[in-house]
Order: structure tokens, then C-alpha cells, then sequence
């Protein structure tokens, strides 16, 4: 998908820092961070949301990058916080299907108060 930016970084068309990569997944650190460590991780083929398909050996692909992203970065003893945002409502800002993992501070708990729509 030429105009999906995700796309343009797994094709090398756009400069990230690599984290990790292999044939199905790219990781790379995000470039407006919300944490010391804040590390996306994109299937290299495109996949809007979660609801759009994804292969079940695939997500499992993108998990187990999840813990491997965690342990390069040093902060798979003290822990970190997994985000897939799927969706408009769910604040998904790039049409692309990607996992945030943040970490390497003390996270507050940051529940969110939903309100009920009328």
C-alpha cells in the first residue's frame, strides 16, 4: 500500500532505527516516544486493524517479537506495557496493524474512564 506510511518504512522507502527484524515483522523505535523505551512493531505485509484479517501465525510472530523487542531493549526483567490500538475509536492514528511496547520507567496505571455516549 504505497500511501500508508508503515508500508514506506517496512520497504525502506522512509529511515527508521531498526530494533529487530525478520521476514514477516519490522520493529523500530518510535520517533515521538512516550517513554525511555517506546518500540513499534509492524507486520511487513499491511494489515489496517486487527479485524482485517490477520494470520493467526502472524499475530503470534508480532507476540512473540513483543517479548524479543523487550529483552534487546533491557527491560524485560523490570517490565513494560503492550498497546495495539485497533480502530478510529481506539485512537489508532496509522492505518497500519502495530504494537507499541513501552517501558524502562514506573507506568502508572492509566485506566481510562469511558463515558457512556447518549
Amino acid at each position: 500500500m504505497s500511501e500508508c506510511i508503515f508500508c514506506m518504512v517496512a520497504n525502506r522507502e522512509i529511515p527508521s532505527k531498526v530494533v529487530f527484524e525478520d521476514e514477516m515483522v519490522l520493529a523500530f523505535d518510535d520517533i515521538a516516544p512516550q517513554g525511555p523505551v517506546h518500540t513499534l512493531i509492524i507486520p511487513k505485509d499491511h494489515y489496517a486493524d486487527l479485524g482485517d484479517g490477520v494470520p493467526t501465525e502472524l499475530f503470534g510472530r508480532l507476540m512473540d517479537t513483543v517479548v524479543r523487542v523487550a529483552e534487546i531493549k533491557g527491560i524485560d526483567t523490570s517490565g513494560y506495557r503492550v498497546i495495539i490500538n485497533s480502530g478510529r475509536d481506539a485512537s489508532q492514528t496509522v492505518n497500519h496493524l502495530h504494537v507499541h511496547v513501552i517501558g524502562g520507567r514506573q507506568m502508572s496505571h492509566g485506566m481510562v474512564n469511558f463515558a457512556e455516549n447518549s
